[in-house]
């Protein structure tokens, strides 16, 4: 490899953590962690550390935490003082101001969980998963002052498995670009990559999660497109819909063959189907859903044949 390079890291949450440790095992050196403040956490809303302070406080390295990082004299004066060849930024959360982009010679470096142009913004993993992609992947690229809009030096290809969720794949991705990220630092350092721009008019956006995202709409999806939203939002917001009146979180879904059982042609979106107890629900299309595991507001979580035994419901009974 190239020599050491002197390196701030920015990162927060567990997905930056596997960088951090690549960046430390190729010997470089990590002068300053930045991550951002400890946050309250669990139900007692006591303060938790992020994933990446937790991971440099591990490791002996030095930790800042700064509200806010583009008007904070003290933060720029002591990012000045370091001098680093490069600024690594890894999922930290907070978009990078002009003065530190100017700043290292080899440029603000991010690791970013799609195939830019594609899905930029917040949430990548979690839409590609949404809209059923097959494929997803990581760039790193040059930050710019764009959203995800600077030059690509680096692209990894990943397959989405048919029933992999989000979840399942933020590990893969986050263990994968990390040695990429090693790779990238050497290759600009050595000329070796050259700094691509992005076709801007392929660009589409992942935007943050937000709760609603996790509501159900049969009339509006299909079944498969519901269950690429279920594992696409896993574990937040997850899937829910409405039963009289109530919240029911839906926690694991199937895609069913309508023709399988004696369900109606002619059944509305919503409208709901039990056989064997089996629970069914109406889609857009024609489509059928099977509910394999819920919950209802107040209750345990239940696998649909217990769920079904406790609960009686009318034919006309809908969800939504």
């Amino acid at each position: 490899m190239t020599r050491p390079l002197r390196l701030i890291f920015c990162g927060t949450p567990r997905f930056a953590v596997p960088t951090l440790e690549a960046l430390r095992a190729a010997g470089h050196e990590i002068a300053l962690v930045v991550s951002q403040p400890d946050r309250p956490a669990g139900r007692g809303g006591q303060l938790s550390a992020p994933p990446v302070k937790q991971a440099a406080l591990a490791a002996d390295l030095p930790v800042t935490q700064p509200e806010k990082i583009r008007n904070n004299a003290e933060f720029h004066a002591q990012v000045e003082a370091i001098a680093p060849d490069a600024i690594i930024v890894v999922a930290y959360g907070r978009l990078i101001p002009p003065w530190m982009l100017a700043l290292p010679p080899l440029g603000c470096i991010n690791l970013h969980a799609s195939l830019l142009p594609r899905y930029r913004g917040a949430a990548p993993i979690q839409w590609a998963v949404a809209m059923g992609d097959a494929f997803t992947g990581n760039t790193t690229m040059l930050l710019d002052e764009g959203l995800d809009t600077g030059p690509i030096l680096l692209q990894q290809a990943l397959a989405i498995a048919p029933e992999q969720t989000a979840a399942d794949l933020f590990d893969l991705l986050a263990g994968a670009g990390a040695p990429m990220v090693v790779e990238t630092l050497t290759g600009l350092a050595n000329g070796t990559i050259k700094p691509q721009p992005q076709n801007h008019a392929g660009a589409t956006f992942a935007p943050l999660l937000d709760r609603e995202d996790g509501r159900m709409e049969f009339a509006a999806r299909t079944a498969t497109e519901l269950k690429n939203r279920w594992r696409g939002f896993q574990p937040w917001p997850g899937a829910f819909t409405a039963l009289n009146g109530k919240k029911l979180i839906v926690h694991r879904v199937e895609v069913v063959d309508a023709s399988a059982f004696t369900a109606s042609a002619s059944a509305q979106p919503g409208q709901i189907h039990i056989e064997n107890h089996h629970l069914f629900v109406a889609c857009a299309e024609n489509t059928w859903l099977e509910l394999v595991e819920v919950q209802l507001e107040g209750k345990k979580r239940l696998a649909a044949a217990e769920f079904l035994r406790g609960i009686s419901l009318p034919a006309e009974a809908r969800l939504g």
